[in-house]
């Protein structure tokens, strides 16, 4: 399995999204649409991305009763996208219910991933807002350990924690990284953080880099630099 570097286009409108996206006239980045730009334009910027060449990653975080993500995921499962996730946190059931609506009639699927704690939570938040008192990297372990057991392909994870989850439930289990910034840029709203060289030395499989690129004023250069810590 190749690494690979995802550009998060946190945009609010098509208009804003093509005019960086065009500026990539060499290589087509990956890409991770969320629920912003999803929001605002709905299925047919999936599709056109997807048109131009790029892969994708819809970061939606479904997370409601089974019966509801298994539908909404079949649903998703026919814009042909590459990867998307949910929240780990709607238990096991949940999670093979979204397999079970993903999986097409041939039984090919977009990869599925489940979203462990995200990179805005420390442990303080989790303990006075989520009531959860167990440490965060015991929690994101179990959620990882949940995830892998109803057979999800992988997790989002902090690169802190990259390492740990293939140590818990294997290589081949991907751990997809956001929070990841330059070792001199600013690091925003991110509280568990690492530069693109330290979560490949630490085993990020994906990293998940927005501003760090799309704010940079050489977007193309950005993530060239993106890719050669990372993946070179």
């Amino acid at each position: 399995m190749g690494k690979d570097v995802i550009i998060a286009c946190d945009f609010d409108s098509a208009e804003k999204t093509f005019a960086f996206l065009d500026k990539f006239t060499g290589r087509k980045p990956f890409v991770k649409i969320g629920m912003e730009l999803y929001y605002a334009e709905g299925p047919s910027i999936v599709k056109e991305i997807k048109r131009r060449g790029h892969k994708i990653f819809l970061d939606l975080k479904l997370h409601d009763i089974p019966n509801t993500v298994k539908k909404s995921m079949a649903v998703l499962s026919r814009l042909d996208v590459d990867m998307t996730n949910l929240h780990a946190a709607g238990t096991k059931r949940m999670m093979e219910a979204a397999i079970e609506g993903l999986t097409r009639e041939d039984g090919s699927r977009p990869m599925l991933i489940a979203v462990t704690q995200l990179t805005s939570t420390d442990q303080e938040s989790m303990e006075n807002d989520l009531l959860i008192k167990e440490p965060i990297d015991r929690v994101v372990m179990h959620y990882a350990h949940n995830a892998k057991e109803a057979g999800l392909d992988g997790v989002v994870c902090s690169p802190l924690e990259a390492g740990k989850v293939h140590d818990t439930c294997g290589n081949g289990f991907v751990t997809v990284t956001p929070g990841v910034r330059f070792a001199d840029g600013d690091i925003g709203d991110q509280k568990r953080v690492m530069t693109p060289e330290q979560a490949k030395i630490i085993g990020s499989d994906y990293i998940v880099v927005g501003r760090p690129i799309t704010a940079a004023s050489d977007p193309v250069a950005a993530y060239e630099r993106c890719v050669k810590e990372f993946c070179d």
